[in-house]
């Protein structure tokens, strides 16, 4: 059986039409927003009206993810504190805000709070930070705002590329850190007892 051949040179054609079927932006609604990442496999934030594509994880990030979601696992189900999930999932933030951390806990008491299709807040979150200006932008400056205003309690970030491990914990409306970690331990205040070796976490993202 032959096929038709695809134009990938210049006479090749977008469909232009479908974008149509979509708001511009400035103009998504929540709904719209929830119904989009319903449907797609991609990281996908939401402000005000807004859609915001993020750039796909490398193998090494999601190696330390994989890390972390399994050290705060190991903490969290034998002592039945809560429910640890990663990416993709969305956290609501207020009205016209959802974020996607690359990890999210919720205290079970917390729990009922929230439905199956995104976590209505969370008490602690995890970004592992992507090596690009924008998504360092958006997690050292952008998130630390945002989770505050989401009231995530405490907020790590976890950033290969400096080595280091930053805690930060939520004062009334502002994050102040909790602990700035290059080696060593790098500890939870929210869940006492919690932490993790920084050497560890970005051995874990290398290839063994």
């Amino acid at each position: 059986m032959s096929s038709l051949p695809v134009d990938h040179g210049q006479n090749a054609d977008w469909t232009w039409e479908v974008a149509t079927l979509y708001p511009q932006q400035g103009n998504w609604s929540e709904s719209e927003y929830l119904q989009l990442t319903d449907s797609v496999n991609r990281f996908i934030e939401f402000t005000d009206g807004r859609v915001e594509f993020l750039a796909m994880p490398t193998i090494e990030h999601q190696r330390i993810v994989r890390f972390l979601y399994d050290a705060l696992r190991a903490f969290v189900d034998p002592r039945q504190l809560g429910e640890v999930l990663f990416a993709v999932l969305r956290v609501y933030i207020r009205e016209g805000k959802y974020r996607e951390p690359d990890i999210a806990f919720k205290f079970a008491a917390n729990a009922a709070e929230s439905g199956e299709r995104y976590y209505r807040g969370a008490d602690l979150v995890v970004e592992v930070v992507s090596d690009d200006q924008e998504s360092r932008k958006r997690d050292y400056e952008t998130k630390i705002a945002d989770y505050a205003e989401g009231g995530a309690t405490e907020y790590w970030i976890v950033d290969p590329q400096q080595h280091k491990i930053t805690v930060l914990t939520l004062d009334g409306d502002r994050y102040f850190e909790h602990r700035v970690a290059t080696d060593g331990q790098a500890p939870s205040k929210l869940l006492d007892g919690f932490s993790v070796d920084v050497a560890a976490v970005f051995a874990a993202g290398k290839l063994q």
